[in-house]
């Protein structure tokens, strides 16, 4: 287990490295950069005095020879300055982070509760009213976009009832009530997104695995259908919607830029979308290598948990 876990570690690191190039040079690429912005916003700002801050930033100087020193400097700790809130990236990025991993937390740990249930009951009950009300709802989850389904929340919840707040974040020195209040509206978007898909890979998985020979047999010994769900079948059904499981929390973790700009949530997807309009390539950067880091830690939770929940696969 070491050694893999090693090795991965290894492999992540050579993935952020490319990553960070990539990600570097495509935003370089982009029209304009923040000298242009402050040309643009400053009238008496000259053209000479444009090339000035040019040299004096390092924007003039090939790219590959600009990532060197930023890579020299993120080794050392150093991220660099967001420009446009005039401080260090992880003062930015570290309070956002933890506005995401709960928002993320909360709608990753109800949509599990609720998907897997649902779609095992689903399975357990094929062509039955449950199973055409199971399909019905994970179908609308899939098929209604995110912001549409906010905009549908917010009118219902916000404005028409009037139960929670349209949007923004509670502030500071809150109670637990009104955080949760400011909460409910997104992390409720952001679980019907999630749990539709979770569903139909969880009832496909448990079909599949009620045809096994193995549960054919436990039927003959006498167990009841609860036993065989939760004793058998359960365990094999999850391999395949871990792997659904992964890839759903590092698209919550970037993905969630639709439904924070909806709801107004400072977080990891609204601070990243604004730092690429804003010019901001420190921020974008660094957060952008963020969502990557969680994937590749998404997908090696997912690896370890095979091992978990089938002892024929071996991780050495």
């Amino acid at each position: 287990m070491l050694n893999y876990l090693c090795r991965r570690a290894a492999e992540s690191v050579i993935v952020l490295l490319i990553m960070s190039f990539l990600i570097y040079a495509l935003i370089g690429l982009m029209p304009g950069d923040p000298i242009d912005l402050m040309v643009s916003s400053d009238p008496n700002l000259t053209t000479a005095d444009a090339e000035r801050l040019r040299s004096l930033y390092g924007l003039d100087r090939p790219i590959y020879e600009r990532y060197g020193t930023w890579l020299s400097s993120a080794i050392q700790g150093d991220f660099g300055y967001s420009r446009t809130h005039a401080k260090p990236v992880m003062d930015i990025l570290l309070p956002r982070l933890g506005n995401t991993v709960l928002l993320m937390g909360l709608s990753f740990i109800l949509a599990v509760a609720l998907a897997i249930p649902a779609g095992m009951l689903a399975a357990a009950r094929p062509r039955s009213f449950i199973d055409h009300g199971m399909n019905f709802v994970a179908f609308a989850g899939i098929s209604i976009p995110p912001f549409w389904l906010a905009i549908l929340l917010i009118m219902l919840f916000a404005v028409s009832l009037g139960w929670f707040p349209a949007g923004g974040m509670a502030p500071a020195g809150s109670g637990l009530m009104t955080h949760l209040k400011h909460l409910a509206l997104p992390v409720t978007a952001m679980t019907l997104f999630t749990v539709g898909g979770v569903i139909r890979f969880t009832r496909a998985a448990t079909m599949e695995a009620l045809r096994q020979d193995y549960v054919r047999t436990a039927r003959a010994k006498g167990l009841s259908e609860r036993q065989i769900l939760l004793g058998h079948v359960l365990r094999n059904a999850m391999i395949p919607v871990v792997t659904i499981l992964a890839l759903n929390f590092g698209t919550l973790f970037s993905g969630a830029l639709i439904t924070e700009t909806m709801f107004g949530y400072l977080g990891m997807g609204k601070t990243i979308y604004d730092s690429i309009m804003g010019n901001d390539f420190n921020l974008a950067l660094v957060g952008l290598l963020f969502a990557t880091l969680t994937t590749l830690v998404a997908n090696l939770g997912a690896d370890v948990t095979y091992s978990w929940l089938d002892p024929r696969i071996s991780l050495s």
